[in-house]
């Protein structure tokens, strides 16, 4: 729902209530439950079998679990009410659910990687039978969870980061049945080295994804999906603006964009109350092309632009 409120040239549209984390919830809860089950069978798979890939598959899911256990905090807080003090809310604490899901893959990396490296000069006995029953179980178990996620995964950061360790584990679940084949087959015992190292390189560049996408949320950088050469450009083709300053555009959380804008318009399109024509021309311009629905313009006369203070153009 857009709402237009007008004074002292200020203008608002008002976009959704609810992150785009909030709504698969649900979601998250069902994975939650699933990754945990398969955490502590492969964890006693790792005891029984002596993998080094199974404990690394375990590894990730052990982050998985804290991930998503995150994720659903982040989107249970992001949907409090503002208050005088937090006047946007929790939203944020969707995006920094994603950056502790990213640093602590990122760990469960860099230590697959070291114990990979001491494990290949001596590799230890792998009973490769039993560990191809528990990657299985583990390989079905992340199907189940894709499948879940999958349709969030594209609406918020949080679900993502959460789909993406559900990805990487399914990967990892490939990679250690491939090696328990390799055992079971030849007895060469190194390929539950080479799986476990598999695990962490598949895990790194899906990390950085992640922590970059959250990082450019707190800077608040541009929204991929806004063009704000073409947002200046359309505001200035409104009848009555002659000029755009002090334009902002950044993400509040996963799926509200946010923006700001000083817009110069004539003291002709000002007089008699057209302040609100100009005003629902402008949201339904960026609502439309843009996608933006939560908008705060401040429309000035050009005689006001001896009193503004730019920090942008």
């Amino acid at each position: 729902m857009r709402g237009v409120s007008g004074e002292a040239g200020h203008g608002h549209s008002h976009g959704p209530s609810i992150s785009a984390g909030g709504m698969h919830r649900k979601k998250l809860l069902i994975v939650l439950g699933i990754t945990s089950t398969v955490l502590v069978a492969e964890l006693v798979g790792s005891a029984v079998t002596g993998s080094l890939a199974l404990l690394a598959d375990a590894g990730h899911m052990f982050t998985d679990v804290a991930g998503i256990l995150l994720a659903v905090l982040a989107v249970t807080f992001a949907s409090r009410p503002a208050t005088p003090q937090r006047t946007f809310g929790y939203y944020r604490l969707e995006i920094l659910a994603a950056v502790v899901n990213a640093v602590l893959l990122f760990g469960v990396a860099v230590f697959i990687l070291i114990e990979a490296w001491q494990r290949w000069a001596n590799p230890p006995e792998v009973e490769g039978g039993l560990m191809l029953v528990f990657a299985t179980v583990g390989l079905v178990a992340n199907i189940i969870g894709l499948l879940v996620l999958r349709a969030g995964a594209r609406e918020s950061l949080n679900v993502k980061g959460a789909y993406l360790e559900v990805l990487g584990d399914l990967l990892g679940s490939v990679a250690v049945i491939a090696a328990a084949g390799i055992i079971a087959l030849t007895g060469w015992l190194r390929a539950d080295v080479v799986a476990s190292v598999a695990v962490a390189l598949m895990i790194l560049p899906r990390t950085w994804t992640l922590l970059r996408e959250a990082v450019d949320v707190l800077l608040e950088a541009t929204p991929r999906n806004v063009d704000i050469v073409a947002v200046r450009q359309h505001i200035v083709d409104t009848p009555g603006v002659v000029d755009v300053h002090d334009l902002h555009a950044w993400t509040l959380t996963s799926g509200l964009p946010v923006m700001s804008v000083h817009v110069v318009v004539t003291d002709e399109a000002l007089a008699d109350g057209g302040g609100a024509r100009v005003l629902d021309h402008l949201v339904d311009c960026l609502a439309d092309h843009f996608d933006v629905e939560h908008c705060t313009f401040q429309l000035e006369p050009p005689s006001h632009a001896a009193h503004e203070f730019h920090t942008h153009d």
